[in-house]
Order: C-alpha cells, then sequence, then structure tokens
C-alpha cells in the first residue's frame, strides 16, 4: 500500500474519531438553546424544529443559588491547583536533582499510592474529617488535594531533562539551591508545571462524588452537586445541558489559555 492511500486511511479514521467526540458536545450546545423538555429524535434537527432562547439559563439563574456554587467551585479548585502546581515544582525539583538517603524507595512507595482507587479512602476520610468537624466545610475538599503524586512524577521526569551543565554554571556562580530553583529550573519547567496545574483544576472542577459525601447544605454545594440537585428537581433536558454548559466553560478556558504550555509538558515528560 502506498504513503498516499495510508494517509488518506489514517486521515478518514481521525476524522471519524474527532466527529465521534465532537457530537456529545454539540448536542449539549443545541440543547442549551432549544426549549426542548424531552429530546425527540434526531439531535442535530434540533436547531431547526425549536427556537433558539436563553431561557434555560434564565430558569437556572432565577430559580438556583448558581453564582454561590460557581464561587465554592473556584475556590475549592484554585486553591488546590495553585498547591499542586507549587509542590509539584518543589518536589519534582528534589527528586530529579538531590540525591539522598532513601530517594527511590520513598519515590516509588510514592508513586504506589496512586494504585489505591480513591474510592477506598472515602470512608475513612469521612470518619476522619467528621472527628475534627471538617464535613460541609471547603477544608475537607481542599486540604486533601493540597499536592498530586502524579504532578511530582511529571515534573521530576521534565526536570531531569534539564542539562546538568546549566546547574553546575550556576553553582560555579554562586548560586545556591534557591536560587538555581527559582532562576533556572522554574522557568524552564513552566510548561509542566502549566500541565499538573490544568489537570489538577479540571479535576477539582469536575469532582462529583467527594463534594457529594462531603458536604451537606445548599450553601457549600460546588456547581457540579449544586446542579445536580436543581436537576433532580426539574427533569428538563434544556435546563440539564444548559446547566452542562455553565460547567464546562470554565474548563474550556484553562485548556485554551495553558493550551500551548500543556502540549509541551506532555510531550517532553515522556523523554528520557
Amino acid at each position: 500500500m502506498s504513503d498516499k492511500k495510508v494517509k488518506i486511511i489514517k486521515g478518514l479514521i481521525l476524522t471519524l474519531l474527532g466527529i465521534t467526540f465532537l457530537v456529545p458536545f454539540l448536542i449539549m450546545v443545541v440543547g442549551a438553546f432549544v426549549d426542548a423538555k424531552v429530546p425527540v429524535g434526531n439531535p442535530l434537527t434540533w436547531i431547526f424544529t425549536h427556537d433558539l432562547t436563553i431561557k434555560n439559563f434564565q430558569h437556572i439563574f432565577k430559580y438556583s443559588p448558581i453564582l454561590t456554587w460557581m464561587w465554592n467551585s473556584i475556590v475549592v479548585s484554585v486553591i488546590p491547583t495553585v498547591l499542586q502546581m507549587f509542590f509539584a515544582a518543589v518536589l519534582g525539583y528534589i527528586f530529579a536533582r538531590k540525591d539522598f538517603w532513601g530517594k527511590d524507595i520513598l519515590f516509588w512507595t510514592m508513586m504506589a499510592v496512586v494504585m489505591i482507587p480513591t474510592q477506598v479512602l472515602i470512608i475513612p476520610r469521612y470518619i476522619m474529617f467528621s472527628e475534627i468537624g471538617w464535613v460541609n466545610t471547603r477544608a475537607a475538599l481542599i486540604i486533601p488535594l493540597v499536592w498530586s503524586i502524579m504532578g511530582v512524577f511529571l515534573v521530576k521526569q521534565f526536570m531531569q531533562q534539564i542539562p546538568a551543565s546549566l546547574e553546575e554554571s550556576a553553582k560555579i556562580d554562586g548560586a545556591g539551591d534557591l536560587k538555581i530553583f527559582f532562576t533556572i529550573m522554574l522557568p524552564l519547567s513552566k510548561p509542566v508545571i502549566a500541565t499538573v496545574g490544568t489537570f489538577a483544576f479540571i479535576s477539582s472542577w469536575n469532582d462529583f462524588l467527594t463534594p457529594l459525601i462531603f458536604t451537606t447544605s445548599n450553601d457549600m454545594y460546588p456547581i457540579t452537586v449544586g446542579l445536580a440537585s436543581l436537576l433532580t428537581k426539574e427533569g428538563h433536558f434544556g435546563i440539564e445541558m444548559a446547566g452542562a454548559f455553565i460547567s464546562f466553560i470554565p474548563t474550556f478556558l484553562i485548556f485554551l489559555f495553558f493550551q500551548k504550555y500543556f502540549t509541551k509538558g506532555i510531550a517532553f515528560t515522556g523523554i528520557k
């Protein structure tokens, strides 16, 4: 088979995969702007059979404290994201560039924790948080996420690719560890740190199970749980899609903003 035919086949396969992933998103967008209580027929024809309206969004903002839910989501997403980026940078630098006794054992012990499903820790964590009064507080959603093992792994892999000659030259000029970290390692590691931040924000923002268990009052719900409580009452397809659209916008903007760094970070963390 010629190279041209192989490229055509690959292009068709990628196009079909792209359409497969894009169609649910289009259904969400169209459903958010049409007054359809129950989806009937071909979703791609809704735009022609229903008038476009912002009624679904008006209903959500009028009959729910969505701004409070958005603020809760911002708090429990931004704070863990910033802390994960910081600790991933510091710990990644230590594991990548420093030698100390038991480094490999400690690192791979930490990595082994990744194998434990998060759901397994829910009950012990709930018992512990109940004892210290953290149930229905933001602390229960923030503290467990202040650092990420996978974030440390990504930064470590990236920093190992930075030439040691840069660090040695800085030491010859009299730079200490802190100066080397903040003036050399940190600026060069922007792509992978942005990648860690993107993953952390999207994971925290879209998390549903944890806040569902640890928050009990309407004013403490993040947007995922808040919209679920609203949609349970409404049972309206258009309102459901409008809620999903509102929740989607912040993660889309974050990814759009960090896309350049995100791509570089993923590419270089696999090189060794």
